[in-house]
């Protein structure tokens, strides 16, 4: 089966989540001790944020690892990717990121990952990349439509509460015709997807949630989704 989870923002033990999220994702690999890869690339490829990935993951049964574009690895990325068990992508700039992506030839070995089984996953950035389209701030101004990797169909958009504006111009965007129907993810949920079909929504937090958004007639539709919040004792789903 192929995975994806998109989480809409936290993540990484980002108060109030702890690990949940992770959790979660780790579960899906059915792995023991599966193999996890951190892509910072949307942020440049920080140190500060690959050590925020190592303390997290080193609270959970996992063998952590990271990809910087800046410094990589090695000359042979596929190979170093494709023995994972997950890749997580973090928040930042997607545009350049997806650049990057491209100038690497990431693109196709994450869709060979993909295809392979392995779990795509990640947060803000590292959630609307998978899809056909973003709502993003790569550029400063206005939210502005971003072409995507195009694993998903359709749209999405991160910190659907996070972020007072998020909202009215996803909705803007939906009326003029400018994006297309999609996911709106609030901060600590993460929608799972399974061969690219809409799995679960899972959330960190009590009251998080996400939202299926479409123009119909002449308003949009927001239809909220029904989640699992991960906490009080739930155990991850496999």
């Amino acid at each position: 089966m192929k995975h994806i989870i998109a989480i809409g923002g936290g993540g990484l033990a980002v108060a109030p989540d702890g690990l949940l999220l992770e959790q979660y994702i780790l579960a899906q690999s059915g792995k023991a001790r599966p193999a996890v890869c951190f892509l910072p690339n949307a942020s440049a490829d920080p140190g500060e944020y690959s050590l925020r990935f190592y303390a997290a993951l080193s609270q959970l049964d996992c063998r952590p690892s990271h990809l910087s574009l800046f410094a990589p690895p090695s000359a042979d990325l596929a190979s170093f990717l494709l023995e994972k068990d997950v890749i997580y992508v973090g928040g930042g700039n997607t545009k350049s990121m997806l650049a990057l992506w491209r100038e690497w030839g990431l693109v196709e070995i994450l869709r060979h990952a993909y295809e392979r089984g392995i779990i795509l996953c990640g947060v803000s950035a590292g959630a609307i990349c998978w899809f056909e389209q973003g709502l993003t701030d790569s550029i400063p101004g206005p939210y502005t439509v971003l072409p995507c990797a195009g694993f998903l169909r359709g749209s999405c958009s991160p910190h659907y509460d996070g972020e007072a504006q998020r909202r009215p111009q996803f909705h803007e965007l939906l009326l003029q015709g400018a994006i297309q129907p999609g996911h709106a993810v609030e901060d600590g949920a993460a929608l799972h997807f399974v061969d690219g079909e809409l799995h679960a929504v899972v959330t960190s937090r009590p009251t998080a949630n996400a939202y299926y958004v479409e123009k119909q007639d002449q308003g949009v539709s927001e239809r909220a989704l029904g989640t699992q919040y991960l906490g009080a004792d739930t155990p991850p789903q496999a």
